[in-house]
């Protein structure tokens, strides 16, 4: 202590100059600097959802969400935007706070830089700071008038809520989606017309359902062709085989038989018999067996024995035949399979012209329905474009009004006041500078002793020159004893 008070006393003038300096300075700088601080504060909030400009429909948000820190932070980047501070320069008057007897020496004093240097200092002096684990933003502001200190931070709010507006909603979004939606109406009919005009002229009302009722009906028929080639084929077998049976079966059957003799030939020809053998007993009464006549009737009577037994051998047969009946049977099979052959032969000729107009239909129907479905995609495409312009115009108009009423997600929740007593007072203010005089002053001592070469005590002698020291005396003693010594001389 008593080394460093040592130094103190030895750079006494120094320091004691110092010390008169470091505090004209400060009662200066109290007189010239600002004093005065007035204070508002900023709070976010989620008063209000905008709908984002986008191609999609906007969904509303069910849940509202806290501010978050970078919103914050952002808002308070903003509250230090040059276009609001200079629009605060402005309206405050502080442009002429720009221009000196300095800058006009200098032939730098033109209005755009004075109102440069103006907001420059406005905003040295503006402080904004987010106050941590809320959504509110301290903004002061300092200056040597108080009534200005108001005054800046009141046109420094109105400034933040129009650029706030400005920033977090484009201007023109009524009148733009109200130009869209004017255009996509007419889009629209232009595509209901075109669509109308389509199903007019192609005599289709929807192509697509119509095609695939003739896909279905194409499918059926060729179904029925098929079936009705197989069932060709089946009764062309059919015939063949009845007609190779009609070939082995007989066309008709015996069906009863009867054998009967001639009975007045017989009765005839035995009566005829009688009367030659008769005859001939008579002549062989009269004659030899030799003779003639008797030989004649003899010869007769074996004529008429033959005829007898022959009549015996080949009596009257009496057959009755009827109708083969499988004969029968196969016949009108084959009629009905010859007569339903060219029924299915007229009905293949028919199902293939069918076939081929239901093709022909289809492939038209399809090209018709690609045609269609291009215009149902614009019409629909249209119609989508014209309800989210609709929406979109509606939620622009709602956000202009919204802004006209002035709901917006900050509000100013702490208003500028003028202040009534400085931000320091003077015997706070006098104590800072009698602290900061005084260390300027020690500091300033000590630098200028360390920075001395001279040898300020013995011990410095013996440290440096590594050499005893016999004597030694005080500044004053020594400079009595170098008086004493001239004199003598």
């Amino acid at each position: 202590m008593r080394d460093l008070l040592a130094v103190v006393f030895r750079q006494w003038r120094l320091a004691l100059a110092a010390f008169a300096l470091a505090l004209a300075a400060s009662i200066a700088y109290r007189l010239i600097a600002p004093g005065y601080e007035s204070e508002m504060r900023v709070l976010l909030r989620r008063g209000r959802v905008d709908p984002v400009v986008a191609p999609t429909p906007s969904q509303a948000e069910l849940i509202r969400q806290g501010v978050t820190e970078e919103e914050v932070n952002s808002e308070a980047e903003l509250l230090h935007d040059d276009e609001i501070l200079r629009t605060v320069v402005q309206q405050t008057g502080l442009a002429s706070e720009g221009s000196s007897w300095f800058w006009s020496l200098l032939g730098d004093d033109d209005a755009g830089k004075r109102l440069a240097r103006a907001v420059r200092r406005v905003d040295r002096r503006l402080t904004v700071e987010p106050v941590r684990k809320t959504a509110l933003i301290t903004v002061s502001y300092q200056s040597s008038d108080p009534e200005q200190t108001a005054k800046v931070l009141r046109t420094l709010a109105d400034a933040y809520l129009e650029r706030h507006h400005q920033v977090h909603r484009a201007s023109g979004e009524f009148s733009f989606f109200d130009q869209q939606v004017t255009q996509s109406r007419h889009t629209l009919e232009t595509a209901e017309l075109q669509l109308a005009e389509f199903a007019r002229d192609q005599g289709v009302v929807s192509a697509s359902q119509e095609r695939d009722l003739t896909l279905q009906k194409l499918s059926d028929a060729d179904a029925d062709d098929r079936r009705t080639q197989v069932a060709l084929a089946e009764n062309s077998e059919r015939i063949r085989a009845l007609q190779s049976k009609l070939n082995l079966l007989p066309e008709r059957t015996m069906t009863q038989m009867r054998n009967s003799d001639n009975p007045e030939l017989m009765e005839k020809m035995k009566a005829r018999l009688l009367e030659l053998e008769l005859q001939r007993t008579d002549l062989l009464i009269a004659f030899e067996p030799s003779y003639r006549l008797v030989k004649e009737v003899e010869q007769k009577i074996a004529q008429t024995k033959a005829s007898i037994a022959g009549e015996d051998r080949a009596p009257i047969r009496d057959q009755t035949s009827d109708l083969e009946p499988n004969h029968a049977w196969a016949k009108s099979e084959l009629v009905k399979a010859e007569v339903e052959a060219r029924a299915l032969g007229a009905h293949a000729t028919a199902e293939g012209i069918l076939l081929a107009h239901y093709r022909d239909t289809a492939q038209q129907l399809g090209d018709q329905s690609i045609a269609q479905d291009r215009l149902l995609h614009d019409l629909k495409s249209a119609e989508d474009r014209y309800l989210l312009y609709v929406d979109k115009r509606e939620e622009a108009r709602i956000g202009d009004a919204l802004d006209q009423g002035g709901i917006l997600n900050v509000a100013i929740a702490e208003q500028p006041v003028v202040p009534e007593l400085p931000k320091l007072s003077e015997l706070s203010f006098g104590l800072i500078g009698l602290a900061l005089a005084g260390t300027v002053s020690v500091s300033l001592a000590f630098v200028t002793d360390y920075l001395s070469p001279a040898f300020r005590t013995p011990d410095e002698v013996v440290a440096f020159l590594r050499a005893p020291v016999l004597a030694s005396l005080p500044r004053k003693k020594a400079a009595d004893a170098e008086d004493f010594l001239r004199g003598q001389i």
